[in-house]
């Protein structure tokens, strides 16, 4: 068996949270030809289910370029499905107004019109159209929808099998906020760009 290591984040201590702080551990995880491996012959066949206990999503923005702000989404699901032959899908929708920076006024505003816009739009989902071994770990296409709008977003992520009944992916994406509506910017003092850290374990159903 082809194995790697790699570091990856996973979330800390519930205390520390309040710091918005992620400690970092060392896994071991499968080369794409392993994973292509298990696919092909059947071993991860089946259905997905996001375990939302050990899974996070975590948001990150500057402030004046310098500043970084980080916020934790705490309601998160999920699905995923890996067919007979391999071809894999999934789902990851996000509770927009979830967000956890622990700044109450600063949370209220990202939950307004003015960003996510909750009231109307309760969900941020990622749906994967295919997922498929690359490198080490796998290469991941789908569409994103914030706000209502749906955009293309494609991305690798870092993916470890342990078992038979539990897949890890790990993720960090750039995204262009004005690319689903999100423009204020009041005196330009926040990045346009943000960076959303994916930590989604899957269970079998």
């Amino acid at each position: 068996m082809i194995l790697a290591q790699r570091l990856t984040f996973r979330p800390a201590v519930l205390s520390d949270y309040y710091d918005n702080t992620f400690q970092w551990t060392q896994e071991t995880i499968m080369q794409a030809p392993v994973m292509q491996a298990l696919l092909k012959d059947g071993a991860l066949a089946g259905e997905w289910a996001l375990d939302p206990g050990t899974s996070c999503v975590r948001l990150t923005s500057k402030v004046y370029g310098l500043i970084p702000v980080n916020g934790v989404f705490r309601e998160i699901s999920g699905n995923g499905s890996v067919s007979p032959d391999g071809e894999a899908s999934g789902a990851l929708p996000i509770a927009a107004a979830s967000i956890d920076t622990k700044n109450t006024r600063r949370d209220a505003h990202l939950r307004s019109a003015d960003f996510f816009d909750s009231g109307n739009h309760p969900d941020i989902t990622f749906t994967a159209d295919r997922i498929r071994p690359s490198g080490q770990g796998a290469a991941v296409t789908g569409m994103l929808t914030v706000r209502g709008r749906t955009r293309p977003l494609s991305f690798d992520a870092a993916a470890s099998v342990h078992g038979d009944g539990e897949i890890r992916l790990d993720a960090e994406v750039r995204v262009n906020r004005a690319d689903f509506g999100l423009t204020w910017n009041w005196l330009g003092m926040v990045s346009m760009t943000s960076t959303l850290a994916v930590h989604a374990t899957f269970t079998r159903r």
